[in-house]
């Protein structure tokens, strides 16, 4: 994979993201923390584990072994999780942006959260981030849904279609 695929697909994860984040500022503080019969619960804790996910990533991408998380108690209201992901977001776009095409194939070794070495070529594991957001986007369309705030379709086509315009 090349420096313009990932770009690409980094393009689409940030504007699949924004039409999730749009519909859930719609919402009361009660929505955004009541619990859902999804994995990580609420839309709050799901939106969470996307950001942590993005959060952790970036920093081993980097070298880091990061020892400490954000916490969902750190994020009482959207407005406060909103701002913590615009911000984890820009520096992630600026990683992506700054990329060459040789460090994207590139092997990054890299300890888990258990303590685990890995190793994995670069775009492998941006690949991983970007298809990870796709699965608890599905997640937090189908919560934001169910209070009437849909996200409307998040589909590759439909950003293609967006964008070609």
């Amino acid at each position: 994979m090349n420096k313009q695929d990932v770009q690409f697909l980094f393009n689409y994860n940030q504007w699949a993201n924004a039409r999730i984040l749009k519909p859930a500022a719609a919402l009361t503080t009660e929505q955004f923390l009541a619990g859902a019969n999804f994995p990580h619960g609420s839309l709050r804790d799901t939106l969470l584990h996307t950001l942590f996910a993005n959060w952790i990533w970036l920093r081993r991408w980097q070298g880091e072994v990061p020892t400490e998380a954000p916490r969902a108690e750190d994020f009482p209201t959207f407005e406060a999780l909103q701002t913590y992901w615009l911000a984890e977001e820009a520096r992630l776009m600026e990683f992506v942006a700054a990329c060459t095409d040789e460090q994207l194939n590139q092997i990054i070794r890299y300890t888990n959260t258990k303590g685990e070495a890995f190793e994995q070529t670069l775009w492998h594991l941006m690949a991983h981030l970007v298809n990870h957001g796709t699965q608890h986007r599905s997640e937090a369309a189908a919560i934001l849904t169910d209070f009437n705030h849909s996200p409307g379709d998040l589909d590759l086509i439909v950003y293609l279609r967006e964008i070609k315009r």
